[in-house]
């Protein structure tokens, strides 16, 4: 199986050499790494570039980043991962045995927030228990699908914001996700800058509302 990791960025330039560290050992394992920088101020694209990943510039915009990202992608299954995020140990092992396991043509990873508040342990159970009802993926899981599943379903659509929940949508019309239990470890720092009760209501209330029939462009406008 060969794998890319397609990595969005938008001014990450201050984690983004631990994180690219950190897929290296994935990179020498023969995973592809593709940062796509969506316009960034602060030097993210220059810090791709002289690492060991692909690097590329687009407009801005996750969806239509992650999607100029597959297009360039070489490999049968694709890693769509945020740049705060780091994968569990064996990562492409666990993501190569699940797939040919099963029938199954996508997934995501478990997922631990990292932070000082307690609650966020609380929100990451939370998230993966909705996960597993709902067969609904979100980005910092770490979501994973064959290029041809990929393909089949169109990409991601180019939304400002619920992208990764469509494309949860389109993909369980080919198969249910796989649910991966070894966990992702994202970045607490959206809810600790905002506050966490506030961030955990703003982001229920959205998905309400989004659930609802909602403006996508009216919540990505209350959401940020």
């Amino acid at each position: 199986m060969k794998l890319s990791i397609i990595v969005p960025v938008l001014n990450e330039a201050e984690g983004l050499p631990k994180f690219l560290a950190a897929l290296a050992p994935m990179a020498e394992a023969g995973a592809e790494v593709i940062v796509v920088d969506g316009g960034s101020s602060d030097g993210s694209f220059e810090l791709a570039v002289v690492s060991h990943a692909a690097a590329l510039q687009t407009s801005p915009g996750r969806a239509h980043q992650m999607n100029a990202g597959a297009a360039l992608a070489c490999g049968d299954v694709f890693l769509f991962l945020h740049a705060d995020t780091l994968l569990p140990e064996q990562a492409y092992a666990h993501i190569e045995a699940a797939l040919a396991e099963s029938a199954r043509v996508w997934g995501r990873f478990d997922v631990a927030i990292a932070g000082r508040s307690s609650l966020l342990r609380t929100v990451a159970r939370l998230m993966n228990w909705r996960s597993r009802l709902t067969g609904i993926a979100t980005g910092d899981q770490a979501m994973f699908v064959t290029r041809r599943a990929f393909e089949a379903v169109g990409g991601f659509p180019e939304l400002p914001l619920m992208e990764d929940v469509e494309m949860s949508k389109r993909l369980k019309a080919i198969s249910p996700p796989l649910c991966l239990r070894e966990r992702v470890t994202t970045s607490g720092r959206r809810w600790e800058s905002r506050g966490v009760w506030r961030t955990i209501f703003l982001m229920w209330r959205t998905r309400w509302r989004y659930w609802r029939g909602a403006d996508v462009r009216e919540l990505a406008r209350t959401y940020r």
